[in-house]
């Protein structure tokens, strides 16, 4: 993996930079869509080539459970198995492991857990995740950490940051003995909560450990949205120059545009398709939702601005229609939008870190949303 940053903002702490992995080369800042389990709900892989997305999140916990190691294994990789033949993120599972499991015991040596699809119980441990994701083959591990529910009691939040800490330096004394770091890269992840003091510890610790690249996580789980950028600005501070900066779980125009100006230079969110499938879009006029009644006899494009395959043939008013009718076309042609706005979105936002025009570009969202 190769790293660097091309431009810097003069007013903010943008930048711009590019990211060499072993499947391709990525121009940051960079959004990143969410598959899953390998595929993205309601999008043929093909439009993912058509849009020029460069990089593809998956995740580790939910291709382990299904369709497991020794399918994914037997396939050559996810890369294969899917047909995409770009980079790959593939998140550690921690999260999941946490949020969905009917029984998840924390243990020092990692997380022992029951399937939230049959019961069968499982172990996650720094080394194992390493592993599931050598066989996934993704371009980019994330190592196994504790998230943490917001709000939660300081000394809480303590012993998951130091166990977060103790994890990563069996992930990184695992990635070193056994991987080909030019094939794979592994990304560390900085917890800490809402407690500025906990995030710089937790930060020089695993620089120390020296990682190639770093992600912020435990935010975007509750905490008010002050907090949550007052913390992920004086995190990004704390972050290595020279190293790719992930901020994990964001996809609002809004929450990616303030990340970028605290210098973060990777993003993902399920938000972008979620809300698709809801039936709320993103616009150059802002959100709009296609069940709206206004809609029934409105002939004018989604978004006259947008030239994307579903704008450029339908109507609010058939997109309304087919979406209330219950058509499975709808969630595909709002979720093709959807990916189509937020790839159109950062181009704009690269470009303008070229050109000098990245605050403007940043007030004319903040307008918009």
């Amino acid at each position: 993996m190769e790293f660097k940053v091309i431009k810097k903002d003069t007013n903010t702490n943008a930048r711009r930079g590019v990211l060499k992995l072993h499947h391709g080369t990525i121009q940051t800042p960079v959004f990143m869509p969410v598959a899953t389990r390998g595929a993205i709900r309601g999008l043929p892989t093909d439009d993912l080539y058509k849009m020029n997305y460069e990089i593809i999140l998956a995740n580790t916990y939910h291709l382990y459970i299904r369709p497991g190691i020794e399918v994914l294994e037997h396939a050559g990789g996810l890369h294969k198995f899917m047909n995409f033949d770009r980079p790959i993120l593939t998140d550690s599972g921690g999260f999941q492991v946490f949020s969905l499991s009917d029984l998840c015991k924390v243990k020092e040596h990692g997380v022992e857990f029951r399937s939230h699809l049959d019961g069968s119980r499982h172990l996650f441990t720094p080394e194992k995740v390493l592993d599931i994701e050598r066989v996934i083959g993704s371009d980019i591990m994330m190592i196994l950490d504790q998230c943490i529910e917001y709000p939660a009691e300081k000394k809480d939040v303590i012993d998951a940051m130091e166990r977060t800490i103790r994890w990563a330096d069996e992930a990184k004394t695992h990635y070193d003995r056994t991987f080909d770091k030019e094939k794979q890269a592994a990304f560390a992840i900085i917890q800490g909560g809402t407690f500025t003091d906990l995030r710089k510890e937790c930060t020089s610790r695993l620089i120390d450990m020296d990682f190639p690249g770093y992600a912020i996580g435990g935010l975007s789980v509750g905490e008010p949205k002050e907090l949550y950028n007052e913390i992920s600005e004086f995190t990004a501070e704390l972050m290595p120059e020279d190293k790719p900066r992930y901020m994990m779980g964001v996809g609002s125009p809004l929450e990616i545009l303030n990340s970028i100006s605290h210098g973060i230079d990777m993003f993902d969110c399920v938000m972008p398709t979620r809300i698709a499938r809801n039936g709320t879009l993103f616009t150059s006029q802002g959100r709009i939702n296609i069940r709206n009644k206004n809609f029934e006899k409105d002939l004018s494009p989604l978004d006259p601005e947008c030239d994307c395959y579903v704008c450029k043939n339908y109507t609010k008013a058939y997109l309304k229609h087919i979406f209330k009718m219950g058509e499975i076309s709808a969630l595909v042609y709002n979720t093709h939008h959807n990916l189509y706005f937020m790839r159109k979105f950062i181009l704009e936002i690269q470009n303008s870190l070229e050109n000098g025009s990245f605050e403007q570009i940043k007030k004319k969202y903040e307008t918009i949303y």
